[in-house]
């Protein structure tokens, strides 16, 4: 059967994505990016657009036409079919985003209550992390309605206490924003860019892409072009409330320095300007709020992320591995929120460009006739440029490939991969024309 949605439905799925991203990540960069960027806020937060919502967006619309990250995947090759999901859910889940909802949680949920000889101390966090994983562990283990009555009713909360906090500040500006810093001063526009990368949406639309196909062939939808059309329109609906959120998260964060100093990470800045602006109760209502908030998102990546390895290995049960994924994560998550993501970004350095890659191939695949060839000669060069990029973000000394590099267009703003990409995709489109491999369309 298939059938039309109502505005209601379309608006219910759109709702639904928009939860799916709205995490941790989404209320901690957007600040710290308008704190560096200061007047160069505006052009910065444009890049931040393009890699927080854009390529979101295009990673649901390309899940919704392949059916699954594998799928996509595997049209490189068949092993790459594997390796590179599992890395997508490595880092989605225990590796990075799962550990980060819980020392945001802590961040902006109990940090700003501790004295300071408390705060200064690792005990805090450490009990905190044990119970929120606990939590998590216990609701995963059996996830039920709870997950998503708990998101649906703590999500608009969460929106509407940012949505006050962000008309006060406008009301009652923090400051005015200070001289950009760092790359933000000479190419806020692509360093806007890259920071878009932590996020890890365009990532998390690639793995949760498949359930929100789900739910819209559970409301009947079955012929995939009607499929896709409600995946865009839905998609529009939640970029929309991330460009909103994003723009209003950044505006805070340029503004307040006057009042706040500078802060090592948007967390701190977010429930500064709370308690600034609020008083106690105002941080107090934003912390369990987020708590909560990132409480669902860490049991719904628990679930997803067991599920997914129990499929894949299957001598471990999904049991085994909630337990062993939260465990892991309450480990990494005591390694403290700025450090966290001080290690996170190489990673995403490295793998953002290989997903951003395979996502705009996915929109052409027929036009190439599906040749794994043409995958296969973009991504080499991609993965090669962004790994250096990776380690070069990790502090390593790269001067000499660097300094070498140096010719490609935008190299030095971190985005030196897009021509090599492109140029390495037109060859494989040649060799497989010269071959005769493009007369065959891949259908997958």
């Amino acid at each position: 059967m298939n059938k039309n949605l109502s505005s209601k439905q379309i608006m219910a799925v759109g709702l639904m994505l928009f939860a799916l991203f709205f995490g941790a990540g989404n209320m901690i960069f957007p600040p710290f990016l308008g704190q560096e960027a200061g007047s160069n806020m505006w052009t910065a937060i444009i890049g931040f657009l393009i890699t927080g919502v854009g390529l979101p967006l295009l990673a649901i619309i390309a899940i919704a036409k392949a059916g699954d990250v594998q799928t996509m995947a595997s049209r490189v090759h068949p092993v790459y079919g594997i390796v590179f999901p599992v890395v997508m859910y490595l880092v989605i889940g225990p590796l990075f985003a799962i550990p980060r909802t819980g020392t945001v949680s802590f961040e902006i949920g109990v940090l700003p209550f501790l004295s300071e000889n408390a705060s200064s101390s690792r005990w805090p966090l450490l009990i905190f992390s044990i119970v929120f994983f606990f939590v998590t562990a216990l609701l995963a283990m059996n996830p039920t309605k709870l997950v998503d009555t708990i998101g649906k009713i703590l999500t608009p909360a969460l929106l509407i206490i940012l949505g006050i906090i962000v008309v006060k500040s406008l009301i009652t500006p923090l400051g005015e924003p200070h001289a950009p810093v760092g790359p933000y001063a000479d190419g806020p526009l692509f360093k806007g860019f890259v920071e878009g990368y932590l996020t890890m949406d365009t990532i998390a639309a690639l793995v949760f892409g498949i359930i929100v196909i789900s739910s819209i062939k559970g409301l009947g939808v079955t012929n995939k072009k009607s499929l896709t059309k409600i995946c865009v329109q839905a998609g529009i609906i939640a970029a929309t409330g991330l460009v909103i959120v994003y723009l209003s998260l950044a505006y805070i964060g340029s503004t307040a320095p006057d009042t706040l100093g500078t802060q090592e990470n948007g967390g701190a800045i977010l429930s500064g300007a709370a308690n600034y602006l609020f008083g106690s109760f105002g941080s107090i209502i934003l912390g369990l709020a987020i708590l909560f908030a990132c409480l669902t998102t860490s049991i719904g990546l628990v679930s997803a992320c067991a599920e997914y390895f129990s499929k894949l290995m299957p001598r471990f049960s999904y049991k085994t591995i909630v337990i062993i994924f939260s465990i892991f994560s309450t480990i990494i998550a005591n390694i403290g929120l700025t450090q966290l993501i001080k290690f996170s970004v190489p990673v995403l350095v490295i793998i953002y460009p290989l997903a951003i890659v395979l996502i705009v191939l996915s929109f052409l695949h027929n036009a190439f006739k599906g040749s794994s060839i043409v995958y296969i000669w973009a991504l080499i060069p991609t993965g090669i440029i962004s790994l250096i990029d990776g380690l070069n973000a990790a502090g390593l000394n790269m001067t000499a490939i660097t300094d070498a590099l140096n010719f490609l267009p935008l190299f030095d703003q971190g985005i030196g991969w897009i021509v090599p990409a492109i140029l390495g995709a037109i060859v494989g489109y040649v060799i497989s024309l010269a071959s005769g491999t493009a007369e065959e369309t891949i259908t997958n």
